[in-house]
């Protein structure tokens, strides 16, 4: 006899809790070989194709497109041992499966071991009872026009006389969102398949019907203002930015300083054969040479244990705006690479990044950021550290000014750096330090060569 296995959303890692469902790679009926990604979806931190650990025949699958479903929420249910669709497979009820040893789902690569998660919310299954049998249309109940009320009252939702039967709901997060704003899902009809609510049937039902229009003696209604989810990206980097703000005593420092020199190096080292360097990679070449002088500002806060940690590498942080929002990948041991070697792998991470196909490893791990704002056309900016490290590193844009230059007036590229620093590894003398010494590279980048 076949099998029935629950495949449910995996620990994708680094602490994330939850998954937006981005694209669908099988149907109900379609035959999965073990380990075959069967869905697309979109963390926090980047998209993952995510693999199931059984084969067979796909009887189920939980969740639409665009829907967020947490870690341990069913994902598809399939019948091991069956090698083609089953007649009705896409209507039949899906049993639970409760078998052990070798029946149980081997571990995902990349994704640990432990599938199993407290019982913290109701288990879902495919909604089948509602639309394999016919069953009596509800009578909608009239209900008086709602009286207007101010914006910050509670909106009421109109509902009619509830139909018996199963509620076409498959998301534990549909149905908290119905319960914590007092809408009841049988006086819905679903926008999904078959009947199904979705997310945003329930968001529809809260908005405020429409209203006659008001007395021309009485004031105008306050408007309402578009809502949008702070959630994936958005979110983490949100809760990310407020905890830095909460944890961290920080302070800013800038200078100005005079580009030109290291604007003519890149321009000489271009000039040759060989891969071509950035000005990104130069300022990163430079920063390393910084860390390794000032090891104050690669360091952590370890709050348990009340100690400052200074850390042995630099992985520098790089911020890059994507589609998706701001993200910062990671370049692993940057203190050990080339210019060469830098430009190229800032272009790697820059690419997969903007293609949203970052691994959570490519933006974690980071010790020092380097924050580029210049390239939006700005001069300053007081950067916000990228918890939980100690200090981040902002250059604005480089552009010609007037600048005295050995004594008279010229015209010079001058590019504008600011460092944002944690109060708490180190004090004023040492940021300073720090950045007096970027600048002096940038002014005169053989200062630089004296210091490898």
């Amino acid at each position: 006899m076949p099998q029935v296995m629950e495949f449910k959303l995996p620990d994708l890692g680094e602490g994330l809790t939850e998954a937006e469902i981005v694209r669908w790679l099988v149907a109900v009926g379609d035959v999965v070989a073990v380990d075959q990604p069967v869905v697309e979806v979109e963390t926090a931190k980047a998209m993952v194709e995510v693999p199931c650990p059984y084969g067979g025949v796909v009887t189920a699958r939980f969740g639409e497109e665009g829907e967020e479903l947490p870690v341990g929420a069913p994902l598809i249910t399939v019948a091991v041992g069956v090698e083609s669709a089953p007649a009705g497979a896409a209507q039949a009820p899906v049993a639970e499966a409760e078998a052990e040893g070798s029946a149980q789902p081997r571990p995902l690569i990349g994704y640990g071991s432990d599938h199993a998660r407290p019982a913290r919310r109701r288990r879902v299954r495919p909604v089948t009872a509602a639309v394999s049998a016919p069953a009596a249309v509800p009578v909608p109940v009239p209900v008086p026009v709602p009286v207007p009320v101010p914006v910050s009252a509670p909106v009421a939702v109109p509902v009619t006389a509830a139909a018996a039967g199963p509620v076409p709901v498959i998301s534990p997060l549909v149905r908290k969102l119905a319960r914590d704003n007092g809408v009841d899902l049988r006086a819905l009809r679903g926008s999904g398949p078959e009947g199904l609510i979705l997310r945003a049937d329930v968001e529809a039902a809260l908005r405020p019907a429409a209203q006659p229009p008001a007395p021309a003696a009485a004031p105008a209604a306050a408007p309402v203002g578009e809502r949008i989810p702070l959630k994936g990206l958005r979110g983490a980097v949100a809760e990310k930015l407020s905890r830095s703000r909460r944890e961290i005593p920080e302070a800013t420092c800038w200078v100005d300083a005079d580009a030109t020199e290291l604007m003519a190096a890149r321009a000489a080292m271009n000039a040759v054969d060989g891969p071509k360097v950035s000005v990104l990679a130069l300022l990163a070449r430079i920063c390393t040479a910084a860390l390794a002088r000032y090891p104050e500002l690669n360091s952590t806060v370890d709050l348990a244990a009340n100690e400052i940690v200074r850390l042995p590498a630099v992985h520098l942080g790089f911020a890059a705006q994507t589609e998706r929002g701001l993200m910062v990948p990671v370049v692993r041991d940057a203190q050990t690479r080339s210019p060469e070697s830098l430009s190229a792998e800032f272009a790697r991470l820059t690419e997969l990044a903007r293609a949203g196909k970052l691994a959570p490893s490519d933006l974690t791990g980071g010790t020092f950021t380097l924050n580029n704002y210049g390239v939006f056309g700005v001069d300053g900016s007081t950067p916000i550290i990228n918890h939980p490290e100690a200090a981040m590193l902002g250059v604005g844009r480089i552009i010609a000014k007037p600048w005295v230059y050995r004594g008279e007036l010229a015209v010079r590229q001058v590019v504008q750096l600011s460092l944002t620093f944690d109060h708490r590894v180190c004090d004023g003398g040492t940021a300073g330090g720090f950045l007096r010494y970027v600048a002096d590279c940038v002014e005169n980048p053989a200062v630089l060569l004296r210091s490898l």
